[in-house]
């Protein structure tokens, strides 16, 4: 059957179509949040997705024990501790408030169920014994932590405790939550800690509910914390994975726990819809050799591997330029693996990456005793 199209059809068809695109783009355009303080970071490259009052120095609550996590997770690398270390527990630690894992002054206990208890249960009594552990005093451990903020570029937080209590100047921000939370993702060994819903210390004895309800309702979340107090409110840092691309998110202030899961998932959920991460390709017309003065060798071979990965918006994930460049002047000697150029690529007129050009063998600078010697092994040959 044929269809008759008419005018005021085509005329109707556009109008519905403008209206899809007036309703559907804004979607993309308009993202917001109503939390007070949020940042999106994509980890591997740092890059900054989304940010609202990133900056802004407040209170975290159980936020700042990543710190803990971290340092715990550096102190296992060097061979410091160990996760099957046991620890006698102090009266400082039996004696924390607040949340807690029920721990007695005396009481052996391992840094593995330590570690466990601070990323599953947020516990203050096991977030102080570890602090205890790794640094021999829960004081030492705060200069600690105060140092390796400095070293990560944390230049709004201030710890004054191992627990992330409301004590006065006991601060940071979400920028600063997350490049703390980055860190802390760079270490493999946490993510079964972090991710795991359920466990148990004490050989069983004691099970333990994770605190980050998106484990179990937002797909690749990767877990790391959740904070609650009277000055912070409701906050959340968690890290998530898809596509083998992960983002961490980080919001502060919330007004009540639901708030804060429900504004986590939008902002994920906006990150891995509108941004992708691809690698870069060697251009066709990649060189084979370049030419080399002063050389006994004309011409040197040359290599290139490119092994991280570009964040782009995925609207323009097939828009990256690239570009070769060769150092005008490669002068022997050269030896494998110098620098003699760049690969160069670009979104929109912005570089966003480089690759660098290699030399694949040395080339040696020409002399009477290099050329005697070249010589030599030709005659040996005739």
């Amino acid at each position: 059957m044929k269809i008759k199209w008419t005018h005021s059809k085509t005329i109707f068809f556009g109008v519905l179509l403008n209206i899809v695109f007036a309703v559907y783009a804004p979607i993309v355009k308009s993202f917001e949040i109503s939390s007070p303080c949020a940042v999106l970071m994509e980890q591997s490259t740092g890059q900054i997705l989304f940010e609202k009052n990133s900056h802004d120095v407040k209170y975290a609550a159980s936020l700042m024990k990543i710190m803990n996590l971290l340092l715990a997770m550096e102190a296992i690398d060097s061979k410091k501790i160990s996760e099957k270390d046991t620890v006698s527990i102090s009266d400082n630690a039996a004696s924390a408030e607040g949340a807690d894992v029920w721990l007695k002054s005396g009481e052996n206990i391992s840094v593995e169920d330590l570690i466990k208890s601070v990323a599953i249960a947020s516990a203050n009594d096991a977030s102080k014994a570890l602090a205890e552990h790794i640094s021999g005093s829960e004081g030492k451990f705060i200069s600690l932590s105060n140092q390796r903020a400095a070293q990560l570029g944390m230049k709004e937080t201030i710890f004054k405790d191992c627990v992330g209590s409301d004590e006065d100047g006991n601060v940071t921000s979400a920028y600063d939550v997350a490049l703390m939370s980055k860190e802390l993702m760079n270490h493999k060994k946490i993510i079964p800690y972090t991710s795991t819903w359920i466990d148990h210390i004490r050989g069983g004895q004691t099970q333990i509910v994770n605190t980050n309800k998106l484990i179990k309702s937002c797909q690749g979340t990767l877990g790391i914390k959740t904070g609650t107090s009277d000055k912070a409110k409701s906050c959340i840092s968690s890290a998530c994975q898809r596509d083998g691309m992960v983002l961490i998110g980080v919001i502060l202030g919330c007004e009540n726990p639901k708030e804060r899961f429900k504004e986590m998932e939008n902002l994920l959920t906006y990150g891995f819809s509108e941004y992708t991460t691809v690698k870069p390709q060697i251009p066709e017309n990649m060189v084979e050799n370049v030419k080399v003065q002063n050389g006994m060798m004309g011409e040197v071979g040359v290599t290139a591997s490119i092994d991280s990965e570009i964040l782009v918006p995925k609207s323009k994930q097939n828009s990256i330029k690239s570009e070769i460049k060769i150092n005008e002047e490669i002068i022997a000697p050269i030896k494998e693996g110098d620098v003699l150029g760049k690969i160069v690529y670009t979104l929109d007129g912005n570089t966003i990456s480089e690759c660098d050009i290699l030399s694949d063998t040395d080339v040696e600078e020409i002399s009477f005793k290099s050329v005697f010697k070249a010589m030599f092994l030709e005659l040996i040959r005739l």
